[in-house]
């Protein structure tokens, strides 16, 4: 069965899926946008759990248990910051998407939810990450069989926009 992706307007700290994608920083002990809101609807167990991984290279992912929020697990993928696009910035970002879905096939996890990682603070341009998204997922879930679902989490319309556009070629 190949796997549906698709995208919806919705708060990513809500979503009751097997795992939820944080973009994080390479500390994993929080920090702003996503990943604040992340670890404060998680609650003080995410920061516990987060403290004993020592951390996460740019272009990888670690999972911790969801703890308050309703789903299950918590990947974490740390994205690049953007520095103009010719210092191996798309290379970083496919990784840290296929790293978080290794991740979910290894934990069977059959429903996972992406933000748009390295689009906030770290200044990724939305449509270029976005393209990069959607085709390093494809690619991914390819040897995933188990992951039978990725929703895209958009943050406001112009990421809607951005991802329907991609998901209807």
């Amino acid at each position: 069965m190949t796997a549906v992706m698709s995208v919806r307007r919705a708060d990513i700290t809500t979503m009751a899926v097997d795992a939820i994608v944080n973009a994080a920083n390479e500390s994993l002990l929080g920090g702003g946008g996503v990943d604040g809101a992340i670890h404060r609807a998680a609650g003080p167990g995410l920061q516990d759990e987060c403290e004993t991984l020592h951390g996460c290279a740019t272009g990888s992912a670690k999972l911790t248990g969801g703890y308050a929020l309703p789903a299950t697990y918590v990947i974490h993928a740390v994205g690049p910051v953007w520095h103009g696009g010719d210092r191996g910035e798309a290379l970083a970002l496919a990784s840290a998407y296929e790293a978080a879905i290794v991740l979910a096939q290894e934990h069977r996890c059959r429903t996972v939810a992406f933000p748009s990682i390295s689009t906030g603070i770290y200044g990724y341009p939305k449509a270029q990450a976005a393209e990069v998204a959607v085709r390093s997922v494809a690619r991914a879930l390819a040897s995933a069989p188990y992951v039978e679902e990725v929703t895209f989490c958009a943050y406001d319309d112009e990421d809607l926009a951005i991802y329907r556009g991609i998901l209807s070629r």
